[in-house]
Parts: structure tokens; C-alpha cells; sequence
């Protein structure tokens, strides 16, 4: 027996990779409904490689009631407005946005670090998914630091414009044709012109002069991992589709050599360990485009600090970053809470 499960958002980049990843992981359903704005009402997509279409409906006019699970990616203004609705009418909402990431009542949830927490989400019926960038940094920092204790970290990211939806993925792509054939390349999505460039600015910029994507990472670091961990980030756009980099620098209460943190990456959960001294032994973007794993690479000491290491970290942001993490909550919830299917 399975769930009755809604994608909202379906139309989406994340909604999209949503149904994708429910369909490989063969995630128990019974019936599955696609939900997005009513402009996309009507419209068919695919269930993943199953040859099934889904035809998309109008999330104002979807009742909830009797349908267990749904997986929202809608953004915050959705969130606002639909979430409460869903919850209340019994159904657990799986939330891709940021709004309710801080809220003491709903669990932030990434299931290969701190899954227990899932278990306050009946205060609210509600959980939330962290900032893409956030979720594949504490899956590589969750197995070091039960190892060595973590202390401060210091944090560069590489950002696919993906993470800025299609819109950005389109201004790259028309960025670079136009500076081909020698035609403006203005940005419209972007601050500043994208294709052959780095943009050190995502989202908005708060009164301490880091932006809220900085700040993202940090309280939600603390929140999931550990309030007692310093973060300090820098958070970079650049001209890749998909898939985000850190380079992330560690500082230890306790002694962790990188021989020690390898062996401890080889076996840790939802990582990938690819770290070879010679030409292309580790991994770039490119590489875990529509993987599932979290790859660390560059594992080296810092002779800078004491108990230092830097490490570098590549995920695919629509995967672990958002719709990998939020079908995993749905998995996790079902083991310890929904119980309903075999």
C-alpha cells in the first residue's frame, strides 16, 4: 500500500526533477497529482521514464483533503499561501522554500544528518528543505564533525544558475550565443552579465554586507547541525548549468589528519569520495549532473590553523539540493512516522 502524493510546482525546474527522482527511487504511491499555477492548467508532463503523463492542475482550486504527502517547490509566496492550507488539511508538506526554514516549530531536514529531528513535524505538519548550497556542505561536515568536533568553517561557493531557475539557465545560454555571434549581452535575471563571468552576489544584501544566501548558510548550518559551529560564507554565481561547488576550509576542536577524514568520507552516507593527486582526480560540476551523491574532493591539512582541513564539494543543486532531499524527508517520514506502506 502507498501514499497519496502531490508535486506542486510540477512545471518547475525542482518540480520537474521532483517526479523524476520519485519514479527512480520507485517511491510508493498510489496516486500522484501535479500541481502549478493556472496558467500551466492542463498541460501534461512526464512521471520520469515511466511513459506516464500527468496532466497539471490549478493548485488554487486542489482540496487536499485525504491526500498524505506534497512535495512543494512554489517558492515562499506559494509556501505562504498553500502550505497552512495543506497542512491543515492533514496532508505533511515537504517545503523547498525558504519560508519557513527557521521557524523553531518545523523540522530542517537532511536525512543523512540530523533525520531525528523529523520527528517535531507534527507541530506544524510541515517540513522544510534547506538551502541547496547548505545541504550537500553538512552532508560532507555531519561524519567529520561527530569525528573531531567542528569549530569554524569558512566557506566559498561555485553556484550553477540553475539555482536561479530557468530563467537564469536561459540567460546564460543566450548570453553566450549573443557574445558568439557578437551581439549585447545584457542581463536581465543577473546583476551583472553572467556567461564568461563570476557574480560574488546571491540574493539580497542584508545591513552586515553579506547577502541572504550567505546568511542561509549559516543559521541553517547551526540549525542542522550544530548551534556552536562558526560559518562565515562567500557565495558565488558562475556560468554553469547545473551543479554547485564549495570550497570549504574546517577548523577542529580535536586533532583529524586528512589520511583520517578520507577514511571517515569513504564510508559516510550520501557521500562520494573522489580524490586522486594527478590530473582530473576529482570532480567538477559537469560530473554529478543527475548523480545522487554528495563527491568530495581535495581532502588536504591546513597548516594555517591548528586541527585545520579544506576540502572541495560538488553536488547537483536540483538533486541533493533541493528535490533529491525532499523526496528523502518523504522516505524518512514514511520509515518513522506514516508507516503505510509496505
Amino acid at each position: 500500500m502507498g501514499y497519496r502524493v502531490v508535486v506542486a510546482g510540477a512545471t518547475g525546474n525542482v518540480g520537474r526533477e521532483m517526479l523524476n527522482i520519485l519514479a527512480e527511487r520507485e517511491f510508493p504511491i498510489d496516486e500522484i497529482a501535479v500541481l502549478a499555477s493556472a496558467r500551466s492548467q492542463g498541460d501534461e508532463i512526464d512521471f520520469g521514464d515511466t511513459g506516464k503523463k500527468l496532466k497539471v492542475q490549478n493548485i488554487e482550486h486542489f482540496d487536499p483533503t485525504g491526500w498524505d504527502i506534497a512535495l512543494f517547490a512554489i517558492g515562499s509566496d506559494g509556501s505562504k499561501t498553500y502550505a497552512p492550507k495543506f497542512a491543515a488539511a492533514g496532508c505533511t508538506v515537504i517545503d523547498n522554500a525558504s519560508l519557513y526554514r527557521m521557524d523553531p516549530d518545523v523540522p530542517l531536514i537532511v536525512p543523512e544528518v540530523n533525520p531525528e529531528a523529523i520527528d517535531g513535524y507534527t507541530k506544524r505538519n510541515i517540513i522544510a528543505n534547506p538551502n541547496c548550497s547548505t545541504a550537500q556542505m553538512v552532508v560532507a561536515l555531519k561524519p567529520l564533525h561527530d569525528a573531531a568536533k567542528i569549530k569554524r568553517v569558512v566557506v566559498a561557493t561555485y553556484q550553477s544558475v540553475s539555482g536561479a531557475g530557468k530563467a537564469g539557465m536561459d540567460e546564460l545560454f543566450e548570453q553566450s550565443r549573443n557574445i558568439f555571434v557578437g551581439d549585447q549581452a545584457e542581463p536581465r535575471k543577473f546583476t551583472k552579465q553572467i556567461a564568461f563571468n563570476v557574480i560574488p552576489h546571491i540574493d539580497s544584501f542584508l545591513d552586515d554586507g553579506s547577502t541572504k544566501e550567505e546568511w542561509k548558510m549559516v543559521v541553517e548550518t547551526k540549525k542542522i547541525l550544530d548551534p556552536k559551529i562558526k560559518v562565515t560564507a562567500t557565495c558565488v554565481r558562475v556560468p554553469v548549468f547545473v551543479g554547485h561547488s564549495e570550497a570549504i576550509n574546517i577548523e577542529f576542536e580535536d586533532e583529524l589528519s586528512a589520511e583520517q577524514a578520507k577514511k571517515i568520507l569513504r564510508e559516510a552516507p550520501g557521500v562520494m569520495l573522489v580524490d586522486k593527486h594527478e590530473d582530473g582526480g576529482y570532480v567538477t560540476p559537469i560530473e554529478c549532473v543527475g548523480e545522487y551523491a554528495t563527491y568530495i574532493s581535495r581532502v588536504r591539512e591546513d597548516s594555517t590553523v591548528d586541527n585545520g582541513l579544506s576540502l572541495w564539494c560538488v553536488s547537483d543543486n536540483l538533486r541533493k539540493g533541493a528535490a533529491l532531499n525532499a523526496v528523502q524527508i518523504a522516505e524518512l517520514l514514511g520509515r518513522r512516522h506514516l508507516k503505510k506502506a509496505a
